[in-house]
């Protein structure tokens, strides 16, 4: 049957695609200035779950035979937006084009809430400083939705969690776990106001000075806040020095330390139990 807002694509020039092909991350976080921008969301089980937490589809890009097919259910909740379809041979003639899974979705970027309204319920959050990579990104966002953290608090520095592949390889978590940027300075203006909601910080560091992850007296904190740093450079002097407890997960075999993505998995589950 033929769908009334399928677009068989004839033109990859069309300045509809451009979202898809032609336009850098930032250049769509900025699209509709002033106005909030758009995200590209990938996959059928990213885009549901967008979906589910309330973004609205702007466009779909999809080869032609998920239009009656796995596309179906997706395209039936939003009839009046349109539906870019070819066949993969076509579409992977678009210049810096890539389909996983079979189709995309450009999607308004959704209202953020405050750091306050996130964490009035909050007991465990997990708080990302200036960690740039997507993959950990998306990665920390699915231990930390499997592994009973309630929200994510991220320093401006940070990679956008809703970029392709953070948003992919969080497997849609992005969607799912409360999420916002970090006001004011940090540490500063972002430690006091974890002081005032009541919670303690714990910096995930490399430190002679600190406590052990299995430590049990973490476990019976109220509300805690688990500070991630990037890959590298790890934490800021500053911070560290500002939280209540610095905490290490102890290594074997001559390992210093794991990537951010695994340690986080492996703090979460120790310290939401």
């Amino acid at each position: 049957m033929q769908r009334a807002n399928i677009i068989t694509l004839s033109d990859f020039n069309a300045p509809e695609l451009d979202v898809y092909a032609r336009l850098n991350e930032a250049q769509l976080y900025h699209y509709n200035e002033p106005e909030k921008g758009i995200f590209v969301a990938e996959s059928p089980n990213v885009i549901e779950r967008a979906m589910d937490a309330g973004c609205m589809p702007v466009s779909f890009l999809m080869e032609e035979k998920y239009v009656d097919g796995k596309g179906l259910p997706l395209l039936d909740r939003y009839p009046e937006v349109p539906c870019y379809a070819a066949p993969l041979e076509i579409l992977e003639k678009l210049t810096g084009f890539k389909l996983t899974r079979g189709m995309l979705c450009a999607m308004s970027r959704p209202d953020l809430p405050t750091v306050s309204e996130l964490l009035v319920n909050a007991r465990r959050v997990v708080i990302l400083e200036n960690v740039v990579n997507p993959t950990n990104t998306g990665a920390i966002f699915r231990s930390a939705a499997a592994l009973g953290i309630d929200a994510v608090l991220l320093t401006k520095a940070c990679c956008d969690p809703l970029y392709r592949r953070s948003a992919r390889v969080s497997m849609g978590t992005v969607f799912q776990i409360p999420w916002t940027y970090i006001d004011g300075e940090w540490p500063n203006d972002g430690m006091q106001l974890l002081k005032e909601k009541g919670f303690k910080t714990a910096a995930m560091a490399l430190s002679d000075n600190s406590v052990s992850l299995s430590d049990s007296s973490l476990r019976n904190i109220d509300k805690l806040a688990i500070i991630m740093g990037t890959e590298g450079d790890g934490l800021c002097e500053s911070t560290i020095a500002d939280s209540d407890y610095t905490v290490k997960i102890p290594m074997s075999n001559g390992v210093d330390s794991l990537n951010v993505a695994a340690a986080s998995a492996v703090a979460f589950w120790e310290l939401s139990k």
